[in-house]
């Protein structure tokens, strides 16, 4: 009768675990609803301040004799220190999300550690900070409660001190690390090389013929006030994919959680019942048996 009471007890314990996961699946569909809407206008916004950004800086290298002369535009064969900014979620339940962006960061830097490249680590959401932190990886720069709650004045600041290295010389580029969102059932890993901007993609004969129109004199003066929003944007945007990739990865753990749960209380079920019947059997059999045994 024991292995009975220890059957229903994991069965209630089951049961209330699914519960659990049922509801955070709901939470994370209603939260993925919202984001979703958010980042793909933001995508767009992204995707117009890349185009223009690239046009003004394409126009200056095809027209200008010598190109283009915004340290943020030249390719630096070999950095001397680069930042890398990563972004994980503060929380965990979400499958695989935060381990492919940390594998990801992982190899990045080995990779610059084999061109001996000194990297400076920047690191947003608590999962990833804590990842290096336990293995001893030194962080430049840390901070939570950002990834999950995507703040734009405080995404802007994390970002400007790596913005004004590299107008300064400090570091020779910048790259931000997250897993971002693609459709309801699937992340997809982003490595952006934000500084400097690349511009090869941009033909001169597609530059003459853009519509857009900028004074000569203003040229630089657009461009330089450009790449500070083209990189905060870059890093805000990182953040809002990211979280929305976060609720979609989580929505699906927990989905799969509630369904390995419902297949567990029915497998413990029916080892309650055959438990069960196996006792009744035995009860039977001890009473058949002591009323044989008074003939």
């Amino acid at each position: 009768m024991a292995n009975l009471k220890d059957i229903q007890r994991q069965i209630k314990s089951v049961t209330n675990t699914q519960k659990t996961t049922r509801a955070m699946k709901l939470v994370s569909t209603a939260k993925l609803r919202r984001a979703e809407e958010l980042a793909k206008r933001s995508r767009l916004y992204a995707a117009k301040m890349n185009q223009v950004i690239a046009e003004i800086a394409g126009r200056i290298k095809c027209n200008r004799i010598g190109g283009i002369e915004n340290r943020c535009f030249i390719e630096i064969e070999n950095p001397k220190i680069v930042d890398i900014v990563f972004v994980t979620a503060d929380k965990g339940l979400c499958g695989g999300f935060n381990i492919q962006t940390i594998k990801a960061v992982k190899k990045l830097i080995a990779e610059y550690k084999e061109k001996n490249t000194k990297v400076r680590l920047r690191g947003i959401g608590k999962k990833g900070i804590e990842f290096f932190k336990y293995n001893e990886v030194e962080l430049f720069d840390e901070v939570t409660n950002l990834s999950s709650r995507p703040d734009k004045v405080r995404s802007d600041e994390f970002v400007m001190s790596s913005i004004e290295d590299y107008k300064d010389g400090k570091i020779d580029g910048l790259h931000i690390v997250y897993n971002g969102y693609k459709n309801m059932i699937t992340q997809e890993l982003h490595i952006n090389n934000v500084l400097p901007v690349d511009t090869t993609d941009f033909e001169c004969d597609e530059i003459r013929d853009s519509m857009l129109e900028v004074e000569a004199q203003d040229e630089e003066h657009m461009l330089d006030s450009l790449v500070s929003r083209y990189v905060k944007y870059a890093m805000y945007y990182a953040l809002i994919d990211s979280v929305a990739a976060e609720h979609s990865a989580r929505m699906q753990a927990m989905d799969t959680a509630t369904n390995n749960a419902k297949e567990m209380v029915k497998s413990l079920n029916v080892e309650y019942n055959k438990a069960r019947q196996a006792a009744i059997t035995t009860e039977l059999i001890e009473i058949i048996s002591g009323v044989e045994s008074m003939k």
